[in-house]
């Protein structure tokens, strides 16, 4: 968790600029669905890729990064729009995910690349992303901007940030969330295996990494249902069919076919090589979460969230939210001062009638308040902790369920601490590693040696294509977890 940006992003800009005249569609070659014009399509998506480097930090691997940018720029220059200023960017998250934005900028999240196994899924990736911006989905996408509010939302809304900002990421969600739509997706798989074919990838690629992520979803799922947690949404939107029996899928993967490939490239090795060392899981600048509870080392701190909540250590903030989506938790820092009741007082848009107290939180200076945010109950206290605030709120969509959930608030918000130098020892981030098959390996012998803890032998099996079976060959590289 870090205090760079306020709300999380996701993928499409909306509502950013007045839609003005009418410009052509660079795929369909249809006027009357696109009203943007391209220089404004450019302007939308360099506003937003400075609101996606304020929440999510660029990977620090100047080589993995310039690594991809080739795979992208060789993808690019194959597209229906060569000439877009393209931007290719790893962003240091574990979430399983890409996103583009209008004008040419892509995004991988580091998570996702610890389950792709060569050159050409990464292409295939890439090429898809490439997909959506060619065809200009990202600004066909009326509706997004109703998005992004559903649910509970975030208490704790920095007084400084700049209200046009807010607003625009309030449009960013649903793509992200859930794909863009059958239709739209498959046109950009479309597009993606013909970019792929024509910079000596073989198209079927794109089929394989939507198998990966068929595979990455039946397992979120079975976590989700294993957890008691609604299912989480994925990459690509939902698929209903595993990618091989998609009749549709196949249909508009196979007119790549007719650009010829000779000698396709994998570039398997290279790939591996490239994301070995690469961090598995949370970055330890953001914390590690461990059993529901946030350890960071590096601010010193820990908190526990409620057992059976799902945890999002956001590059912002850390949210906790119950099964039902009716009540969460969230940490976020605040103001380098020790005046926490002024922060509260001024910072924290709560309802009128809201009370307000000063005290102390684990032996440290706070401030606590209770009231409401838009009627929705709300308790929050800011603590100064080694010289930062940090802000613990709690809100519930209703009384009814803040009376059931009261104890679960106030004990996240009491848990906050000082981390113990037992804990610390425990943070170590996963780190992900090569090595090669002997004869006798299995990934359940594997698994048995992985701190991946229960669900290591079917994870390790996501990250080598081996999911929900098979064994590797001997001389094969793996990716294992350390």
């Amino acid at each position: 968790m870090t205090p760079r940006a306020f709300r999380r992003i996701a993928v499409i800009v909306l509502g950013a600029l007045v839609l003005t005249h009418c410009a052509r569609n660079p795929v369909s070659g249809d006027k009357g669905l696109v009203r943007v014009s391209e220089q404004q399509e450019i302007q939308m998506g360099t506003q937003a890729h400075q609101a996606v480097l304020k929440a999510y930090a660029a990977l620090d691997n100047p080589a993995l990064q310039a690594y991809v940018n080739e795979v992208g720029q060789r993808l690019a220059r194959q597209s229906l729009r060569p000439n877009l200023p393209w931007h290719f960017t790893v962003v240091d998250s574990p979430d399983v995910n890409a996103f583009s934005l209008p004008g040419g900028y892509v995004y991988i999240a580091r998570g996702l690349l610890a389950y792709l196994n060569s050159e050409a899924e990464l292409a295939a990736v890439v090429g898809h992303e490439i997909g959506h911006v060619s065809a200009r989905h990202g600004v066909r996408l009326q509706s997004a901007s109703t998005a992004a509010g559903a649910g509970l939302g975030s208490v704790l809304v920095p007084a400084t940030d700049n209200q046009a900002d807010a607003a625009l990421l309030q449009t960013l969600a649903q793509a992200w969330r859930a794909g863009y739509g059958r239709e739209q997706e498959l046109e950009a798989d479309r597009l993606g295996a013909e970019y792929l074919a024509r910079a000596g990838y073989d198209p079927q690629a794109m089929i394989r990494v939507i198998g990966v992520l068929k595979n990455q979803e039946l397992f979120s799922a079975e976590q989700a249902i294993r957890d008691g947690q609604p299912p989480r949404a994925t990459y690509h939107g939902i698929f209903d069919t595993p990618p091989r029996n998609d009749a549709r899928l196949q249909q508009v993967v196979a007119e790549a076919n007719r650009y010829t490939v000779a000698n396709p490239r994998e570039g398997r090795t290279d790939y591996l090589q490239k994301i070995a060392g690469l961090v598995f899981g949370d970055s330890p600048d953001q914390g590690v979460i461990r059993n529901n509870a946030l350890l960071h080392e590096k601010l010193g701190l820990t908190i526990q969230f409620p057992a059976g909540w799902r945890v999002q250590n956001r590059p912002d903030r850390v949210v906790a939210t119950s099964p039902d989506g009716d009540a969460l938790v969230e940490l976020v820092q605040g103001p380098k001062n020790d005046n926490p009741l002024e922060t509260l007082q001024q910072g924290v848009r709560l309802d009128a009638g809201a009370r307000y107290d000063s005290g102390h939180l684990s032996g440290y200076p706070a401030a606590f308040a209770a009231g409401a945010q838009q009627g929705k109950p709300v308790v929050v206290a800011a603590v100064v902790f080694n010289g930062t605030q940090y802000l613990i709120a709690g809100m519930t969509k209703d009384t009814p369920t803040y009376e059931r959930e009261r104890g679960a608030l106030r004990a996240a918000i009491n848990s906050f601490r000082a981390i113990t130098p037992a804990e610390k020892l425990a943070v170590r981030p996963y780190v992900l590693q090569l090595i090669t098959a002997r004869p006798d390996f299995t990934m359940a012998a594997l698994a048995r040696r992985s701190p991946l803890a229960a669900d290591a032998e079917r994870q390790l099996r996501l990250m080598n294509g081996f999911y929900p079976n098979g064994e590797p060959g001997p001389g094969q590289l793996l990716k294992i977890v350390q």
